[in-house]
């Protein structure tokens, strides 16, 4: 398997035949909105996708979104429509999801509503699990989506946990399943008002602790709600000892895993 990391939480999943392209938010640089005004009024994303990312698109032949609604342009833009409406790639996303995307033209193949209950993909099963993208009253307003749990024939297990802090069910999760490759929000965004709405810096951290496997950071560095650097969770993994199992990665940048043994 191979994580190509395109910009923030969008990248692609390479296995075999298939390029499964995560939350694609494809806009040009200072495209969209902002979504905090702290530090300033900085349009999003902060940076342009890299130039690998063409190439890539080109290849995709199936999406997953973990959310897009209430505004979440950073998982589902407009570029990102037209993209996968333009090809009509299989669009596979929760049965909440999938009537606001079907009016947008887009092929959606939306997955079963209980949460415990895998289904058939690519070969292999796919799952779901609830994210909490905050709490309190920002978390009444946001929308929560879900994580997916992938597992492919040949390929490590894979836990994409979509926009999340580090809640009880996502420990349980991650401490009973011990996916092979863990991808976690680490951009410790927050809003204007209320805390973090994904894991940050310490929460990144401890969910590194919980699992055996590798754990990939994103969610860095393209929005102006997200403080944490990579140099900064960089240095945090060292002095935590955890340097040798936390990915993070640049954009652009291609990860390589085999079946339950070490990266490469």
């Amino acid at each position: 398997m191979r994580i190509h990391q395109l910009r923030n939480a969008t990248l692609i999943i390479e296995s075999g035949a298939f390029r499964i392209l995560v939350d694609p938010m494809l806009a040009a640089r200072h495209g969209l909105p902002p979504l905090c005004l702290r530090g300033g009024w900085q349009r999003n994303p902060l940076v342009d996708l890299p130039p690998s990312a063409a190439a890539a698109l080109d290849g995709v032949t199936h999406c997953l979104i973990t959310h897009c609604r209430k505004g979440h342009f950073d998982h589902l833009d407009r570029a990102g429509v037209e993209f996968l409406r333009d090809r009509q790639i299989p669009l596979i996303c929760t049965p909440h999801d999938a009537p606001y995307l079907a009016r947008r033209g887009l092929r959606v193949q939306p997955l079963p509503r209980d949460h415990q209950r895998p289904s058939a993909f690519l070969g292999g099963q796919i799952r779901t699990l609830r994210c909490t993208h905050g709490r309190g009253l920002v978390g009444r307003l946001m929308e929560h989506g879900v994580g997916y749990f992938i597992q492919l024939p040949g390929e490590p297990s894979l836990h994409l946990c979509g926009d999340t802090v580090l809640s009880p069910v996502l420990r349980r999760f991650l401490t009973e399943q011990q996916p092979d490759i863990c991808v976690a929000p680490a951009g410790g965004a927050r809003l204007d008002l209320g805390g973090e709405i994904i894991m940050g810096l310490d929460q990144v951290l401890e969910l590194t602790t919980l699992l055996k496997g590798q754990v990939v950071a994103n969610h860095l560095q393209a929005l102006n709600h997200c403080p944490v650097t990579r140099s900064a969770l960089l240095a945090a993994a060292r002095e935590a000892g955890l340097s040798q199992r936390l990915w993070v990665p640049e954009d652009g940048e291609m990860l390589h895993f085999e079946a339950r043994e070490s990266r490469h």
